[in-house]
Protein backbone atom coordinates (compact mmCIF):
# COMPACT_ATOMS: atom_id res chain seq x y z
CA UNK A 1 0.00 0.00 0.00
CA UNK A 2 1.33 3.37 -0.99
CA UNK A 3 0.92 5.13 2.33
CA UNK A 4 1.64 2.28 4.71
CA UNK A 5 5.35 1.49 4.27
CA UNK A 6 6.93 4.15 6.46
CA UNK A 7 5.10 6.41 8.86
CA UNK A 8 5.35 10.03 9.82
CA UNK A 9 2.87 12.52 11.22
CA UNK A 10 1.74 15.39 9.02
CA UNK A 11 -0.79 18.18 9.50
CA UNK A 12 -4.15 17.42 7.97
CA UNK A 13 -6.41 19.55 5.80
CA UNK A 14 -10.20 19.38 6.28
CA UNK A 15 -13.13 19.75 3.89
CA UNK A 16 -16.69 18.44 3.49
CA UNK A 17 -16.17 16.66 0.19
CA UNK A 18 -13.13 15.57 -1.84
CA UNK A 19 -13.56 14.95 -5.55
CA UNK A 20 -10.72 13.24 -7.39
CA UNK A 21 -10.82 14.30 -11.03
CA UNK A 22 -11.92 17.38 -12.94
CA UNK A 23 -13.80 15.78 -15.84
CA UNK A 24 -17.55 15.89 -16.42
CA UNK A 25 -18.34 13.40 -13.63
CA UNK A 26 -16.33 15.29 -11.01
CA UNK A 27 -17.52 18.72 -12.13
CA UNK A 28 -21.16 17.58 -12.10
CA UNK A 29 -20.85 16.48 -8.46
CA UNK A 30 -18.92 19.62 -7.53
CA UNK A 31 -21.39 22.07 -9.06
CA UNK A 32 -24.54 20.34 -7.80
CA UNK A 33 -23.18 19.88 -4.26
CA UNK A 34 -21.31 23.18 -3.80
CA UNK A 35 -24.41 25.19 -2.81
CA UNK A 36 -24.63 22.97 0.28
CA UNK A 37 -21.08 21.81 1.10
CA UNK A 38 -17.44 22.84 0.94
CA UNK A 39 -15.84 20.98 -1.97
CA UNK A 40 -12.18 20.30 -2.69
CA UNK A 41 -11.58 19.25 -6.32
CA UNK A 42 -8.21 17.59 -6.96
CA UNK A 43 -6.60 17.39 -10.41
CA UNK A 44 -3.17 15.84 -10.90
CA UNK A 45 -2.48 17.80 -14.09
CA UNK A 46 -4.13 20.64 -15.96
CA UNK A 47 -7.89 20.13 -15.68
CA UNK A 48 -8.23 20.17 -19.48
CA UNK A 49 -6.16 16.95 -19.55
CA UNK A 50 -9.29 14.85 -19.10
CA UNK A 51 -11.17 12.39 -21.29
CA UNK A 52 -14.18 14.74 -21.15
CA UNK A 53 -12.29 17.62 -22.74
CA UNK A 54 -11.10 15.28 -25.50
CA UNK A 55 -14.53 13.79 -26.28
CA UNK A 56 -15.59 14.70 -29.79
CA UNK A 57 -18.85 12.95 -30.59
CA UNK A 58 -21.51 14.01 -28.12
CA UNK A 59 -23.94 13.05 -25.38
CA UNK A 60 -27.04 10.90 -25.73
CA UNK A 61 -30.38 12.62 -25.33
CA UNK A 62 -33.69 10.80 -25.82
CA UNK A 63 -35.39 13.98 -26.98
CA UNK A 64 -37.10 13.35 -30.33
CA UNK A 65 -40.77 12.36 -30.43
CA UNK A 66 -39.79 9.57 -32.84
CA UNK A 67 -37.34 8.24 -30.25
CA UNK A 68 -38.01 6.52 -26.93
CA UNK A 69 -36.34 5.25 -23.79
CA UNK A 70 -37.20 1.72 -24.95
CA UNK A 71 -35.34 2.25 -28.23
CA UNK A 72 -32.27 3.68 -26.51
CA UNK A 73 -32.41 0.90 -23.93
CA UNK A 74 -32.54 -1.72 -26.68
CA UNK A 75 -29.54 -0.19 -28.49
CA UNK A 76 -27.58 -0.01 -25.23
CA UNK A 77 -28.30 -3.64 -24.37
CA UNK A 78 -27.44 -4.89 -27.86
CA UNK A 79 -24.13 -3.02 -27.83
CA UNK A 80 -23.47 -4.29 -24.29
CA UNK A 81 -23.67 -7.86 -25.59
CA UNK A 82 -26.04 -9.35 -23.05
CA UNK A 83 -24.62 -8.21 -19.70
CA UNK A 84 -26.02 -4.68 -19.34
CA UNK A 85 -27.89 -4.08 -16.08
CA UNK A 86 -31.30 -3.24 -17.53
CA UNK A 87 -32.55 -1.36 -14.47
CA UNK A 88 -29.49 0.93 -14.46
CA UNK A 89 -29.66 1.49 -18.22
CA UNK A 90 -33.33 2.39 -18.00
CA UNK A 91 -32.72 4.78 -15.11
CA UNK A 92 -29.94 6.62 -16.94
CA UNK A 93 -31.89 6.77 -20.22
CA UNK A 94 -34.98 8.12 -18.46
CA UNK A 95 -32.90 10.96 -17.05
CA UNK A 96 -31.25 11.98 -20.33
CA UNK A 97 -33.64 14.88 -20.97
CA UNK A 98 -32.97 16.28 -17.48
CA UNK A 99 -29.22 15.87 -18.04
CA UNK A 100 -29.26 17.77 -21.33
CA UNK A 101 -31.43 20.52 -19.87
CA UNK A 102 -29.06 20.87 -16.90
CA UNK A 103 -26.07 21.27 -19.22
CA UNK A 104 -27.93 23.89 -21.24
CA UNK A 105 -28.80 25.72 -18.00
CA UNK A 106 -25.10 25.75 -17.11
CA UNK A 107 -24.41 27.52 -20.40
CA UNK A 108 -23.28 24.70 -22.71
CA UNK A 109 -23.84 25.69 -26.33
CA UNK A 110 -24.83 22.63 -28.35
CA UNK A 111 -25.11 22.76 -32.14
CA UNK A 112 -28.50 24.23 -32.98
CA UNK A 113 -31.27 23.11 -35.33
CA UNK A 114 -34.48 25.14 -35.26
CA UNK A 115 -36.42 22.05 -36.33
CA UNK A 116 -34.83 19.78 -33.74
CA UNK A 117 -36.05 18.92 -30.24
CA UNK A 118 -35.11 21.67 -27.76
CA UNK A 119 -33.78 23.48 -30.83
CA UNK A 120 -30.81 21.08 -30.99
CA UNK A 121 -29.22 19.22 -33.86
CA UNK A 122 -29.03 15.49 -33.23
CA UNK A 123 -26.44 13.35 -34.96
CA UNK A 124 -26.19 9.59 -35.53
CA UNK A 125 -23.46 7.33 -34.16
CA UNK A 126 -22.61 3.64 -34.43
CA UNK A 127 -24.90 1.23 -32.61
CA UNK A 128 -27.78 3.73 -32.41
CA UNK A 129 -30.96 3.17 -34.42
CA UNK A 130 -31.97 6.82 -34.14
CA UNK A 131 -30.41 10.26 -34.27
CA UNK A 132 -30.15 11.03 -30.57
CA UNK A 133 -26.67 12.45 -29.97
CA UNK A 134 -26.49 16.10 -28.90
CA UNK A 135 -23.19 17.69 -29.88
CA UNK A 136 -21.21 20.89 -30.17
CA UNK A 137 -19.84 20.45 -33.68
CA UNK A 138 -17.15 17.75 -33.23
CA UNK A 139 -15.71 19.10 -29.96
CA UNK A 140 -18.58 18.39 -27.57
CA UNK A 141 -16.47 17.41 -24.58
CA UNK A 142 -14.34 20.52 -24.85
CA UNK A 143 -17.42 22.75 -25.02
CA UNK A 144 -19.00 21.09 -21.97
CA UNK A 145 -15.81 21.00 -19.92
CA UNK A 146 -14.91 24.63 -20.61
CA UNK A 147 -18.25 25.92 -19.34
CA UNK A 148 -18.43 23.73 -16.25
CA UNK A 149 -14.82 24.27 -15.23
CA UNK A 150 -15.15 28.06 -15.40
CA UNK A 151 -18.25 27.83 -13.19
CA UNK A 152 -16.38 25.62 -10.72
CA UNK A 153 -13.46 28.06 -10.59
CA UNK A 154 -15.84 30.90 -9.77
CA UNK A 155 -17.83 29.10 -7.08
CA UNK A 156 -16.93 30.25 -3.54
CA UNK A 157 -17.49 26.77 -2.09
CA UNK A 158 -15.19 24.96 -4.53
CA UNK A 159 -11.44 24.81 -3.94
CA UNK A 160 -9.44 23.45 -6.88
CA UNK A 161 -6.07 21.87 -6.14
CA UNK A 162 -4.15 21.46 -9.40
CA UNK A 163 -1.05 19.30 -9.66
CA UNK A 164 -1.90 17.14 -6.67
CA UNK A 165 -1.74 13.35 -6.96
CA UNK A 166 -4.09 11.24 -4.86
CA UNK A 167 -2.16 8.30 -3.39
CA UNK A 168 -4.46 6.28 -1.12
CA UNK A 169 -7.90 6.31 0.45
CA UNK A 170 -7.82 6.77 4.23
CA UNK A 171 -9.81 3.96 5.86
CA UNK A 172 -10.03 2.21 9.22
CA UNK A 173 -6.52 0.80 8.99
CA UNK A 174 -5.14 4.34 9.40
CA UNK A 175 -7.00 4.95 12.67
CA UNK A 176 -5.15 5.22 15.95
CA UNK A 177 -7.35 4.49 18.95
CA UNK A 178 -5.38 4.27 22.19
CA UNK A 179 -8.41 2.86 24.05
CA UNK A 180 -10.08 0.45 21.62
CA UNK A 181 -13.78 0.00 22.12
CA UNK A 182 -15.61 -2.64 20.14
CA UNK A 183 -18.61 -0.40 19.40
CA UNK A 184 -16.40 2.37 18.04
CA UNK A 185 -14.36 -0.06 15.98
CA UNK A 186 -17.53 -1.60 14.58
CA UNK A 187 -18.88 1.83 13.65
CA UNK A 188 -15.67 2.71 11.84
CA UNK A 189 -15.46 -0.51 9.84
CA UNK A 190 -15.19 -0.02 6.09
CA UNK A 191 -15.44 3.76 6.21
CA UNK A 192 -13.62 6.41 4.20
CA UNK A 193 -12.18 9.44 6.00
CA UNK A 194 -10.29 11.19 3.20
CA UNK A 195 -7.17 10.63 1.14
CA UNK A 196 -3.39 10.93 1.17
CA UNK A 197 -2.19 13.24 -1.59
CA UNK A 198 1.15 14.39 -3.00
CA UNK A 199 1.65 18.02 -3.98
CA UNK A 200 3.75 18.08 -7.14
CA UNK A 201 4.71 21.69 -6.48
CA UNK A 202 6.55 21.12 -3.19
CA UNK A 203 6.68 17.29 -3.03
CA UNK A 204 4.73 17.36 0.23
CA UNK A 205 2.48 14.45 1.15
CA UNK A 206 -0.43 15.26 3.42
CA UNK A 207 -3.73 13.78 4.51
CA UNK A 208 -6.85 15.61 3.36
CA UNK A 209 -9.79 14.61 5.55
CA UNK A 210 -13.40 14.79 4.44
CA UNK A 211 -16.88 13.57 5.25
CA UNK A 212 -17.16 12.03 1.77
CA UNK A 213 -14.82 11.22 -1.12
CA UNK A 214 -15.87 10.89 -4.76
CA UNK A 215 -13.53 9.11 -7.17
CA UNK A 216 -13.95 10.48 -10.70
CA UNK A 217 -10.50 9.77 -12.12
CA UNK A 218 -11.49 8.28 -15.47
CA UNK A 219 -10.21 5.11 -17.12
CA UNK A 220 -7.00 3.21 -17.67
CA UNK A 221 -6.25 3.65 -21.39
CA UNK A 222 -2.62 4.58 -20.74
CA UNK A 223 -1.91 0.94 -19.83
CA UNK A 224 -1.88 0.27 -23.60
CA UNK A 225 0.71 1.17 -26.21
CA UNK A 226 -1.93 2.76 -28.46
CA UNK A 227 -4.67 4.83 -26.81
CA UNK A 228 -6.92 7.78 -27.48
CA UNK A 229 -6.88 8.69 -23.77
CA UNK A 230 -5.12 11.70 -22.23
CA UNK A 231 -1.99 11.20 -20.16
CA UNK A 232 -4.03 11.39 -16.94
CA UNK A 233 -5.86 8.10 -17.68
CA UNK A 234 -3.67 5.83 -15.56
CA UNK A 235 -6.33 4.04 -13.54
CA UNK A 236 -5.50 5.88 -10.31
CA UNK A 237 -8.96 5.76 -8.77
CA UNK A 238 -9.58 2.12 -9.65
CA UNK A 239 -6.24 1.06 -8.15
CA UNK A 240 -6.79 3.16 -5.01
CA UNK A 241 -10.26 1.73 -4.44
CA UNK A 242 -8.98 -1.82 -4.97
CA UNK A 243 -6.19 -1.27 -2.42
CA UNK A 244 -8.75 0.13 0.02
CA UNK A 245 -10.89 -3.02 -0.23
CA UNK A 246 -13.49 -2.25 -2.93
CA UNK A 247 -14.59 -4.80 -5.47
CA UNK A 248 -14.00 -4.19 -9.17
CA UNK A 249 -15.88 -5.69 -12.11
CA UNK A 250 -15.65 -6.28 -15.87
CA UNK A 251 -12.11 -4.99 -16.23
CA UNK A 252 -11.61 -7.31 -19.22
CA UNK A 253 -13.91 -5.13 -21.30
CA UNK A 254 -11.56 -2.47 -22.62
CA UNK A 255 -13.22 -0.82 -25.57
CA UNK A 256 -10.92 -0.12 -28.50
CA UNK A 257 -12.01 2.82 -30.60
CA UNK A 258 -11.90 1.73 -34.24
CA UNK A 259 -10.55 4.96 -35.66
CA UNK A 260 -7.56 6.67 -34.12
CA UNK A 261 -5.38 8.68 -36.50
CA UNK A 262 -2.37 6.55 -37.39
CA UNK A 263 0.88 8.22 -36.40
CA UNK A 264 4.19 6.34 -36.29
CA UNK A 265 5.04 8.22 -33.09
CA UNK A 266 1.88 6.85 -31.52
CA UNK A 267 -0.08 10.01 -30.92
CA UNK A 268 -3.66 9.73 -29.72
CA UNK A 269 -5.77 11.80 -32.10
CA UNK A 270 -9.28 10.38 -32.08
CA UNK A 271 -11.34 10.44 -35.26
CA UNK A 272 -14.90 10.81 -34.01
CA UNK A 273 -17.43 8.06 -34.63
CA UNK A 274 -19.89 10.75 -35.73
CA UNK A 275 -17.94 11.01 -38.98
CA UNK A 276 -18.96 7.43 -39.81
CA UNK A 277 -22.46 8.27 -38.56
CA UNK A 278 -22.67 10.96 -41.24
CA UNK A 279 -21.54 8.64 -44.02
CA UNK A 280 -17.75 8.20 -43.97
CA UNK A 281 -16.70 4.64 -44.77
CA UNK A 282 -13.69 2.36 -44.29
CA UNK A 283 -11.51 1.10 -47.10
CA UNK A 284 -8.24 -0.65 -47.72
CA UNK A 285 -5.55 1.48 -49.39
CA UNK A 286 -6.70 0.02 -52.75
CA UNK A 287 -10.19 1.44 -52.19
CA UNK A 288 -11.94 -1.83 -51.27
CA UNK A 289 -14.74 -1.43 -48.70
CA UNK A 290 -14.55 -4.38 -46.31
CA UNK A 291 -17.11 -3.87 -43.54
CA UNK A 292 -19.81 -5.76 -45.48
CA UNK A 293 -17.71 -8.88 -44.89
CA UNK A 294 -18.09 -8.48 -41.12
CA UNK A 295 -21.49 -6.96 -40.31
CA UNK A 296 -24.65 -5.91 -42.14
CA UNK A 297 -24.56 -2.58 -40.29
CA UNK A 298 -21.28 -1.79 -42.05
CA UNK A 299 -19.41 1.16 -40.48
CA UNK A 300 -22.23 1.71 -37.97
CA UNK A 301 -21.78 -1.65 -36.25
CA UNK A 302 -20.83 -1.49 -32.55
CA UNK A 303 -17.26 -0.45 -31.87
CA UNK A 304 -15.95 -3.88 -30.89
CA UNK A 305 -16.99 -5.33 -34.24
CA UNK A 306 -15.53 -2.47 -36.27
CA UNK A 307 -12.27 -2.48 -34.27
CA UNK A 308 -11.77 -6.22 -34.76
CA UNK A 309 -12.58 -5.92 -38.45
CA UNK A 310 -9.94 -3.23 -38.91
CA UNK A 311 -7.38 -5.17 -36.85
CA UNK A 312 -8.09 -8.30 -38.92
CA UNK A 313 -7.68 -6.48 -42.23
CA UNK A 314 -4.46 -4.83 -41.09
CA UNK A 315 -3.00 -8.18 -40.08
CA UNK A 316 -4.33 -10.11 -43.10
CA UNK A 317 -3.04 -7.60 -45.63
CA UNK A 318 0.17 -6.70 -43.77
CA UNK A 319 -0.88 -3.04 -43.46
CA UNK A 320 -0.05 -0.30 -40.99
CA UNK A 321 -3.53 1.23 -41.21
CA UNK A 322 -6.77 1.37 -43.18
CA UNK A 323 -8.48 4.49 -44.52
CA UNK A 324 -11.58 6.33 -43.38
CA UNK A 325 -12.98 8.04 -46.47
CA UNK A 326 -15.11 11.17 -46.04
CA UNK A 327 -14.18 12.89 -49.29
CA UNK A 328 -17.70 12.46 -50.75
CA UNK A 329 -19.14 14.62 -47.97
CA UNK A 330 -17.50 17.73 -49.43
CA UNK A 331 -15.01 20.28 -48.17
CA UNK A 332 -17.49 22.96 -47.06
CA UNK A 333 -19.74 20.49 -45.25
CA UNK A 334 -16.79 18.91 -43.44
CA UNK A 335 -15.45 22.29 -42.34
CA UNK A 336 -18.84 23.25 -40.88
CA UNK A 337 -19.74 19.97 -39.16
CA UNK A 338 -16.29 18.60 -38.28
CA UNK A 339 -14.03 21.63 -37.89
CA UNK A 340 -11.84 20.05 -35.19
CA UNK A 341 -11.30 16.84 -37.14
CA UNK A 342 -10.63 18.77 -40.35
CA UNK A 343 -8.13 21.10 -38.69
CA UNK A 344 -6.37 18.40 -36.66
CA UNK A 345 -5.90 16.12 -39.66
CA UNK A 346 -4.71 19.03 -41.80
CA UNK A 347 -2.05 19.74 -39.17
CA UNK A 348 -0.87 16.15 -39.70
CA UNK A 349 -0.72 16.63 -43.46
CA UNK A 350 -4.07 15.04 -44.37
CA UNK A 351 -6.85 17.03 -46.08
CA UNK A 352 -9.87 14.85 -45.33
CA UNK A 353 -11.88 16.47 -48.12
CA UNK A 354 -9.38 15.17 -50.65
CA UNK A 355 -8.06 11.86 -49.28
CA UNK A 356 -8.79 9.14 -46.79
CA UNK A 357 -7.71 9.36 -43.14
CA UNK A 358 -5.20 6.69 -42.02
CA UNK A 359 -6.73 4.99 -38.95
CA UNK A 360 -6.00 2.15 -36.52
CA UNK A 361 -7.87 0.91 -33.42
CA UNK A 362 -6.69 2.20 -30.03
CA UNK A 363 -7.65 1.63 -26.39
CA UNK A 364 -10.44 4.06 -25.69
CA UNK A 365 -12.82 3.27 -22.81
CA UNK A 366 -12.85 1.17 -19.64
CA UNK A 367 -16.29 -0.47 -19.50
CA UNK A 368 -15.66 -1.96 -16.04
CA UNK A 369 -14.32 -0.41 -12.86
CA UNK A 370 -15.15 0.09 -9.18
CA UNK A 371 -18.39 -1.66 -8.23
CA UNK A 372 -21.04 0.89 -7.21
CA UNK A 373 -24.78 0.87 -6.63
CA UNK A 374 -27.33 3.11 -8.32
CA UNK A 375 -26.27 6.00 -6.08
CA UNK A 376 -22.57 5.64 -6.87
CA UNK A 377 -21.78 4.16 -3.42
CA UNK A 378 -18.81 1.78 -3.30
CA UNK A 379 -18.26 -1.06 -0.81
CA UNK A 380 -16.79 1.48 1.64
CA UNK A 381 -19.09 3.93 3.40
CA UNK A 382 -18.72 7.56 2.30
CA UNK A 383 -16.59 6.56 -0.70
CA UNK A 384 -18.24 7.04 -4.09
CA UNK A 385 -17.18 6.48 -7.68
CA UNK A 386 -18.66 8.01 -10.81
CA UNK A 387 -17.83 8.16 -14.51
CA UNK A 388 -15.44 5.88 -16.38
CA UNK A 389 -13.73 4.60 -13.22
CA UNK A 390 -17.03 3.18 -11.93
CA UNK A 391 -18.87 -0.02 -12.82
CA UNK A 392 -22.63 0.63 -12.77
CA UNK A 393 -23.63 -2.11 -15.21
CA UNK A 394 -24.68 0.50 -17.80
CA UNK A 395 -22.11 -0.39 -20.46
CA UNK A 396 -22.04 -4.16 -20.19
CA UNK A 397 -19.41 -5.71 -22.44
CA UNK A 398 -19.17 -2.77 -24.84
CA UNK A 399 -20.18 0.87 -24.35
CA UNK A 400 -22.66 2.35 -26.79
CA UNK A 401 -21.31 5.54 -28.36
CA UNK A 402 -21.94 8.76 -26.40
CA UNK A 403 -23.48 6.96 -23.42
CA UNK A 404 -20.45 7.84 -21.29
CA UNK A 405 -21.05 11.57 -20.96
CA UNK A 406 -24.69 10.89 -20.17
CA UNK A 407 -23.69 8.49 -17.39
CA UNK A 408 -21.35 11.14 -15.92
CA UNK A 409 -24.16 13.68 -15.52
CA UNK A 410 -26.93 11.35 -14.39
CA UNK A 411 -24.82 9.39 -11.92
CA UNK A 412 -23.01 12.53 -10.75
CA UNK A 413 -26.34 14.07 -9.79
CA UNK A 414 -27.41 10.85 -8.06
CA UNK A 415 -24.20 10.84 -6.01
CA UNK A 416 -24.96 14.39 -4.93
CA UNK A 417 -28.49 13.50 -3.85
CA UNK A 418 -27.26 10.51 -1.88
CA UNK A 419 -24.61 12.56 -0.07
CA UNK A 420 -27.16 15.25 0.82
CA UNK A 421 -29.57 12.61 2.11
CA UNK A 422 -27.00 11.45 4.67
CA UNK A 423 -26.61 13.05 8.06
CA UNK A 424 -23.92 15.72 7.86
CA UNK A 425 -22.58 14.94 11.34
CA UNK A 426 -20.55 11.75 11.60
CA UNK A 427 -18.25 10.21 14.14
CA UNK A 428 -15.65 12.83 15.10
CA UNK A 429 -12.73 10.96 13.58
CA UNK A 430 -10.36 13.93 13.69
CA UNK A 431 -9.46 13.17 17.30
CA UNK A 432 -8.68 9.50 16.68
CA UNK A 433 -7.02 9.65 13.30
CA UNK A 434 -3.27 9.36 13.15
CA UNK A 435 -2.26 10.94 9.87
CA UNK A 436 0.23 8.33 8.83
CA UNK A 437 2.03 9.15 5.62
CA UNK A 438 5.10 8.01 3.80
CA UNK A 439 8.43 9.40 4.93
CA UNK A 440 10.66 9.97 1.92
CA UNK A 441 14.37 9.78 1.49
CA UNK A 442 16.18 12.71 -0.08
CA UNK A 443 17.28 10.70 -3.09
CA UNK A 444 15.13 11.15 -6.16
CA UNK A 445 13.59 8.02 -7.63
CA UNK A 446 15.22 7.20 -10.95
CA UNK A 447 12.42 7.44 -13.49
CA UNK A 448 12.02 4.29 -15.52
CA UNK A 449 10.18 4.99 -18.78
CA UNK A 450 11.53 1.66 -20.03
CA UNK A 451 9.53 -0.14 -17.33
CA UNK A 452 6.32 1.63 -18.32
CA UNK A 453 7.00 1.00 -22.00
CA UNK A 454 7.54 -2.67 -21.20
CA UNK A 455 4.17 -2.82 -19.42
CA UNK A 456 2.26 -1.01 -22.18
CA UNK A 457 3.79 -3.06 -24.99
CA UNK A 458 3.06 -6.31 -23.15
CA UNK A 459 -0.59 -5.27 -22.62
CA UNK A 460 -0.94 -4.33 -26.30
CA UNK A 461 0.57 -7.59 -27.52
CA UNK A 462 -1.01 -10.08 -25.10
CA UNK A 463 -4.10 -8.35 -23.65
CA UNK A 464 -5.21 -6.28 -26.64
CA UNK A 465 -8.03 -6.59 -29.16
CA UNK A 466 -7.58 -10.37 -29.52
CA UNK A 467 -6.46 -12.58 -26.62
CA UNK A 468 -5.78 -16.19 -25.65
CA UNK A 469 -4.90 -18.14 -22.51
CA UNK A 470 -1.20 -18.45 -23.28
CA UNK A 471 -0.75 -14.74 -23.84
CA UNK A 472 -2.78 -13.81 -20.77
CA UNK A 473 -0.77 -16.15 -18.53
CA UNK A 474 2.46 -14.74 -19.93
CA UNK A 475 1.20 -11.20 -19.29
CA UNK A 476 0.26 -12.02 -15.70
CA UNK A 477 3.77 -13.28 -14.95
CA UNK A 478 5.28 -10.19 -16.55
CA UNK A 479 3.09 -7.67 -14.73
CA UNK A 480 3.89 -9.27 -11.37
CA UNK A 481 7.61 -9.03 -12.12
CA UNK A 482 7.13 -5.32 -12.84
CA UNK A 483 5.28 -4.89 -9.55
CA UNK A 484 8.14 -6.55 -7.67
CA UNK A 485 10.60 -4.11 -9.25
CA UNK A 486 8.39 -1.15 -8.31
CA UNK A 487 8.08 -2.30 -4.71
CA UNK A 488 11.83 -2.74 -4.50
CA UNK A 489 12.41 0.79 -5.77
CA UNK A 490 9.90 2.15 -3.26
CA UNK A 491 11.94 1.07 -0.26
CA UNK A 492 15.01 2.97 -1.40
CA UNK A 493 13.83 6.05 -3.28
CA UNK A 494 11.48 8.95 -3.09
CA UNK A 495 8.03 8.56 -4.66
CA UNK A 496 7.25 10.57 -7.79
CA UNK A 497 4.13 11.08 -9.89
CA UNK A 498 5.60 8.68 -12.44
CA UNK A 499 6.08 6.00 -9.78
CA UNK A 500 2.53 6.38 -8.46
CA UNK A 501 1.07 6.20 -11.97
CA UNK A 502 3.14 3.17 -12.92
CA UNK A 503 2.12 1.36 -9.75
CA UNK A 504 -1.53 2.13 -10.48
CA UNK A 505 -1.16 1.07 -14.11
CA UNK A 506 0.42 -2.22 -13.08
CA UNK A 507 -2.38 -2.85 -10.57
CA UNK A 508 -5.03 -2.19 -13.21
CA UNK A 509 -3.15 -4.31 -15.75
CA UNK A 510 -3.27 -7.22 -13.31
CA UNK A 511 -7.02 -6.70 -12.78
CA UNK A 512 -7.65 -6.64 -16.55
CA UNK A 513 -5.65 -9.85 -17.02
CA UNK A 514 -7.34 -11.67 -14.12
CA UNK A 515 -10.80 -10.78 -15.45
CA UNK A 516 -9.81 -11.77 -19.00
CA UNK A 517 -8.52 -15.14 -17.78
CA UNK A 518 -11.71 -15.75 -15.86
CA UNK A 519 -13.99 -15.02 -18.84
CA UNK A 520 -13.57 -18.06 -21.09
CA UNK A 521 -15.73 -16.81 -23.93
CA UNK A 522 -15.82 -13.97 -26.45
CA UNK A 523 -18.25 -11.17 -25.71
CA UNK A 524 -18.33 -7.51 -26.66
CA UNK A 525 -14.94 -5.85 -26.27
CA UNK A 526 -13.40 -9.09 -24.94
CA UNK A 527 -12.39 -11.49 -27.73
CA UNK A 528 -10.49 -14.73 -27.16
CA UNK A 529 -9.61 -16.78 -30.21
CA UNK A 530 -9.25 -19.86 -28.00
CA UNK A 531 -12.87 -19.33 -26.90
CA UNK A 532 -14.46 -17.59 -29.92
CA UNK A 533 -18.09 -18.34 -29.00
CA UNK A 534 -20.27 -16.53 -26.47
CA UNK A 535 -21.83 -18.46 -23.63
CA UNK A 536 -25.62 -18.55 -23.57
CA UNK A 537 -25.70 -17.26 -19.99
CA UNK A 538 -23.19 -14.71 -18.74
CA UNK A 539 -22.75 -12.32 -15.86
CA UNK A 540 -20.35 -9.63 -14.72
CA UNK A 541 -16.81 -10.65 -13.76
CA UNK A 542 -16.41 -9.45 -10.18
CA UNK A 543 -13.10 -9.49 -8.31
CA UNK A 544 -12.91 -9.14 -4.53
CA UNK A 545 -9.68 -7.96 -2.78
Amino acid sequence: MLSNMALAKAPAQYTDLIILGAGLAGLTVALTLAPFRKVTLIAKSEPSDTATAWAQGGIVGVLDQQDSVESHLSDTMIAGAGIVDESVARLISEHSLIAIQWLIQQGVQFTQDTNGPLGLHLTHEGGHTRRRVCHAADATGKAIHHVLYIKAQAHPNIQILKHWVAMDVITRRHLLDSTPQSKIQEKLMDQCFGIFALSLENQEVKPILAKDVVIATGGVGQVYRHTTNPSSSTGDGIAMAWRAGCRVANMEFIQFHPTAFYQPKLGNLLITEALRGEGAYLTLPNGHRFMSEYDSRLELAPRDIVARAIATEIKKNDLKYVLLDATHLGENWLKVHFPTTYRSCLEEGVDISKCGIPVVPAAHYTCGGIVVDQDGQTDIAHLYAVGECAYTGFHGANRLASNSLLECVVMGQRVTRHILDQLLEKFTYQETLSCQVTEFSKDAWVESPQLRERLCQMMWSDVGIVRNEQGLERALIEVRKIQEQLNGQYRHHKISKAWIELQNLSSCAELIILCALRRRESRGAHYRYDYPQSQIQAAATILTP
